[in-house]
């Protein structure tokens, strides 16, 4: 005589074990039920919102045209980073003008300046 094996079958290598929490305001939640409600999905229903968006994200294609390349993203950070460096050295030299105001701010401001047509110009020619 066979056993039957009742119950729940084991997910195995497919449990799900991460979780990501989804907030929504008025309006996106009215939005998310109007969705349901064209899917014939009842939204105070137990189970339904969760598989039901999980399977909207999931199934979805990718568009990798629209993504920026790494190269202008690293562009990016450097860029940040370079205006960062500015802020500092106009703050400086605004401590130093005020601190003793026969000290050389311009000639620190034109210093400022060819190193900014010196990274343009190498920005230009990695192009």
């Amino acid at each position: 005589m066979a056993i039957k094996k009742g119950g729940r079958k084991r997910l195995g290598n497919r449990k799900r074990e991460y979780t990501i929490m989804l907030r929504f305001n008025g309006t996106e939640l009215e939005k998310v039920k109007a969705i349901l409600q064209s899917y014939n999905l009842d939204y105070h229903k137990r189970g339904t919102v969760g598989p039901f968006l999980r399977k909207l994200i999931l199934n979805r294609k990718t568009i990798k045209e629209n993504r920026i390349p790494e190269s202008i993203s690293n562009l990016n950070y450097q860029l940040n980073k370079i205006g960062t460096n500015i802020n500092q050295l106009v703050k400086v030299a605004n401590y130093k003008n005020m601190r003793s105001p026969n000290s050389n701010l311009e000639q620190e401001m034109q210093k400022a300046n060819e190193l900014m047509l010196e990274l343009i110009e190498t920005i230009n020619t990695k192009d």
